[in-house]
C-alpha cells in the first residue's frame, strides 16, 4: 500500500468529514423520488408500471455506475471525481423541473441515479487516507452517510408543501452543486494521487484496475453485499406494505415501524467498521449471517392456525409473531445488516489495496442491484404463493448460501495458507501475501495471489 508519510490526523479527518457530508447529500438526492414521485405521477397520469420504472431507474443506474466510477476514481482521484459526479447529477436534478414528458423524465432519472454511485467514489478516496488498522472505522463512518435517505424523508415533504415538487428539486440541485464546489475547494489529493503526480507515473489503466474481477473471491464479497445492502434497501421498501397487509396497520404506523428497521440499518455502520478493525471483518460477517439466519427463520414462519383432535373436543391454537415481536426482530436484523455492510468494505482495501475502486465498484454495483431485483422478486413470490412471509423465506435462503460459501472458502484458504501463518484462526483477516500492484510482474499471474485454492 502507498505510504502515508506526511499525512496528518487533520488531513484524515478533513477527507473523512468532507466525504461523509458529500455522500449524505448525494444519498438524499438519490432518494428524492420517494417524496416528489407521487406528485409527478399525478401530473403525468402515469400507470403503476410507468411510475415503478421511473422510481427504479435511479436505483438501477446508481448501482451500475459504481463500477466505472470506481475505476475512474482510482485513475484520477476522488478530489476530481466526487465534484464532477455531483455537478453532473445536479444538472439532471435541475432538468426535472423543466420537462413535462415521460421520456425526458426517464432521462433525468438516469442522470439522477449517478448520485448513488457516489458511494464507491468516497470509498476509494477515503480508504487512501487511512492506515489498514483504521480503514474499517473510517469507511463505516463514511457509509453512515446513507442516513441521507432519512433527511429526504423528513425534510422534503415540508419543501414540497412550501415550494412544490419543482421548487424542491431546484433546492436539491443547488445544494448538490454547492457541495461539489465546496468539496473541491476544501479537499486535497489523496496520498496515492499526490505520489503519482510527484513521480510523473501515468494513471493505472482500466484493464489493470479490472483485472481482479476475474477472481471468484470478489464475486463472493459481492454476494455478501447483495444481502446486507440490497436486502436492506428491499426490506425498507417492502416492510410498510407488509405491515399494512399482514397486520392491518394504518400506513402512518406502518411507516414508523419500517423506520425502526431503517435507522439502525444506517447509523450503526460506523460501529460495524470499528468492530471490523478490532475483531476482524470475518468475525463481523459470521455474526451478521448467524443472527440474520435466526431472525429470518422466525420472521418467515407464516401466521398458522392448528386444530388438534383432543380427547373430548378439537383443540385449536395459533402460531406466529405478533406485531411487537416482529418489529423487534426487524430492529435486530437491521442492526446486524449495518454491521455487515461495513465489514464487507473492510475486506476490500485489505485484500485489494491497489484496486479499491474497481473491486469496491463491482461489489457496490451487485449490492445495489439487489435493491432493484429483490423487491420485484418479493412481488412475484407474493403473487405466486399468496403467503405474506414468502419474501423472508427467500432472504433466509440467500443468507444460508452466503454463510456456507463463506465458511467453506475460509476453511479451504486456511488449509492452503503458508505454514508461517498456520496458527492464525479462521476468523482472522490476514492475507497470505501482499497483493501485487497493478502493472507489476507478479500481478499478471494472480492479482490477489492467495485465494485461488480457497475458491
Amino acid at each position: 500500500m502507498h505510504s502515508l508519510e506526511g499525512v496528518t490526523r487533520s488531513d484524515q479527518y478533513r477527507a473523512l468529514g468532507l466525504s461523509t457530508f458529500a455522500f449524505t447529500v448525494c444519498f438524499a438526492v438519490w432518494t428524492i423520488f420517494s417524496i416528489i414521485g407521487v406528485r409527478i405521477k399525478q401530473e403525468l397520469g402515469l400507470s403503476d408500471t410507468e411510475f415503478g420504472l421511473l422510481v427504479a431507474t435511479p436505483v438501477l443506474t446508481g448501482s451500475v455506475s459504481r463500477i466505472f466510477l470506481g475505476v475512474w476514481t482510482e485513475q484520477f482521484g476522488g478530489r476530481i471525481m466526487f465534484p464532477l459526479q455531483m455537478l453532473i447529477t445536479s444538472v439532471a436534478v435541475w432538468l426535472l423541473t423543466s420537462v413535462h414528458s415521460y421520456e425526458i423524465f426517464l432521462l433525468a432519472a438516469l442522470g439522477l441515479g449517478l448520485a448513488g454511485g457516489s458511494f464507491i467514489v468516497g470509498v476509494a478516496y477515503v480508504s487512501q487516507w487511512f492506515e489498514k488498522e483504521r480503514q474499517g472505522t473510517a469507511l463505516g463512518i463514511f457509509g453512515a452517510g446513507n442516513v441521507g435517505a432519512a433527511v429526504t424523508n423528513f425534510a422534503a415533504p415540508f419543501l414540497v408543501v412550501a415550494l412544490g415538487w419543482e421548487g424542491t428539486a431546484r433546492v436539491y440541485a443547488i445544494v448538490l452543486a454547492a457541495t461539489a464546489v465546496l468539496f473541491y475547494l476544501l479537499s486535497k489529493d489523496d496520498p496515492a494521487q499526490a505520489a503519482r503526480k510527484r513521480s510523473g507515473h501515468r494513471p493505472v489503466s482500466a484493464a489493470e484496475q479490472l483485472a481482479p474481477l476475474k477472481n471468484i473471491q470478489v464475486w463472493r464479497f459481492a454476494t455478501y453485499y447483495f444481502f446486507v445492502f440490497g436486502g436492506f434497501v428491499a426490506l425498507a421498501s417492502f416492510l410498510p406494505r407488509y405491515y399494512v397487509g399482514a397486520y392491518g396497520l394504518p400506513l402512518t404506523t406502518a411507516g414508523v415501524f419500517a423506520g425502526l428497521y431503517s435507522m439502525p440499518g444506517s447509523v450503526f455502520r460506523a460501529l460495524g467498521g470499528w468492530m471490523s478493525d478490532k475483531w476482524g471483518a470475518r468475525f463481523v460477517m459470521y455474526l451478521t449471517f448467524i443472527v440474520s439466519l435466526g431472525c429470518l427463520f422466525v420472521m418467515s414462519y407464516p401466521q398458522t392456525s392448528y386444530v388438534v383432535s383432543g380427547i373430548k373436543e378439537p383443540i385449536s391454537f395459533q402460531f406466529g409473531l405478533n406485531v411487537t415481536a416482529f418489529v423487534a426482530m426487524t430492529v435486530v436484523l437491521g442492526f446486524v445488516m449495518s454491521l455487515g455492510k461495513a465489514a464487507v468494505y473492510k475486506h476490500i482495501p485489505v485484500y485489494y489495496p491497489h484496486h479499491v475502486g474497481a473491486v469496491g465498484g463491482l461489489v457496490g454495483m451487485i449490492g445495489g442491484l439487489g435493491g432493484f431485483f429483490l423487491p420485484i422478486s418479493f412481488g412475484i413470490l407474493l403473487d405466486w404463493t399468496g403467503v405474506w412471509t414468502a419474501p423472508y423465506m427467500l432472504m433466509f435462503v440467500l443468507v444460508a448460501v452466503s454463510t456456507i460459501w463463506m465458511h467453506v472458502a475460509i476453511r479451504r484458504m486456511e488449509k492452503a495458507r503458508h505454514p508461517a501463518l498456520g496458527e492464525e484462526k479462521y476468523l482472522s483477516d490476514v492475507p497470505e501475501k501482499p497483493v501485487a500492484k497493478p502493472g507489476s510482474k507478479s500481478s499478471s499471474a494472480s492479482t490477489d495471489g492467495h485465494l485461488h485454492p480457497a475458491e
